[in-house]
């Protein structure tokens, strides 16, 4: 399989801190990958990399063979990142912040695709109510939606259930399953490491930007019999 998103070598600092090490991933089309470690382990700063929202001192970065920095406008069209941060826009409401998110890629008439995202992310009934008057939750809904408003065949998923009620967490996962079942690579951050668990086919650890493991989740679970993901996790981190 070719892979879907390839990253090599990739160095970042932030004046003396190193918040990338010389990372190098290769997540293959159609994968469900997740990308753990604690905070400060380089995960969010190799995302905003990878979305062309920092550059790398060196190393690089492809997004199905596109370059992150030389063919960016290529790179992102493929990628949807639902970050950590709660950033909207507080003068539209639901379905004209997903109208003009699909405007951004240059995409007309998506309405029936916003439909469906609406559902799936039982928003359907919050179509017409400002941003402003939502609740953390449902911002963090639209921030997923608003992620996957231009069909992206790559989704990084950056902690999208925290702080989110089990009812979502539940829907999102169904959808997004769904997606990776369609064909869509998803790469997902998580500190609800049983989410990671379930969900993921391969998992990287990240530890002061470094990659210290990747593997299976089959794999690094036997490594460790008897044990669950968080054993792995603690265990990986304190060595």
């Amino acid at each position: 399989m070719s892979s879907a998103v390839s990253i090599v070598d990739v160095v970042k600092h932030f004046g003396s801190l190193k918040a990338l090490d010389g990372v190098s991933l290769e997540i293959e089309e159609g994968e469900f990958f997740g990308l753990l470690g604690p905070n400060g382990a380089g995960k969010t700063t190799l995302i905003s990399t990878l979305a062309g929202l920092a550059r790398p001192d060196s190393g690089s970065l492809k997004v199905l063979g596109y370059d992150v920095i030389k063919d960016f406008r290529q790179a992102r069209i493929r990628l949807g990142v639902v970050p950590q941060e709660l950033v909207f826009d507080p003068f539209f409401n639901v379905r004209e912040t997903l109208q003009i998110q699909s405007g951004y890629f240059g995409i007309r008439n998506n309405d029936d695709w916003i439909d469906e995202i609406l559902h799936n992310l039982d928003l359907t009934s919050k179509a017409n109510v400002n941003m402003r008057r939502l609740s953390g939750g449902m911002k963090r809904r639209v921030l997923v939606a608003q992620a996957l408003v231009h069909k992206p065949p790559v989704i990084v998923l950056d902690e999208p259930t925290a702080g989110v009620d089990v009812e979502l967490r539940q829907g999102l996962w169904q959808f997004v399953r769904r997606l990776n079942e369609e064909g869509h690579t998803i790469i997902l951050t998580t500190h609800y490491l049983e989410e990671a668990e379930s969900l993921c086919g391969r998992i990287a650890l990240m530890k002061q930007g470094r990659v210290v493991a990747l593997d299976t989740t089959a794999n690094l679970l036997a490594e460790h019999p008897g044990g669950t993901l968080e054993d792995v996790f603690v265990r990986t981190m304190n060595q």
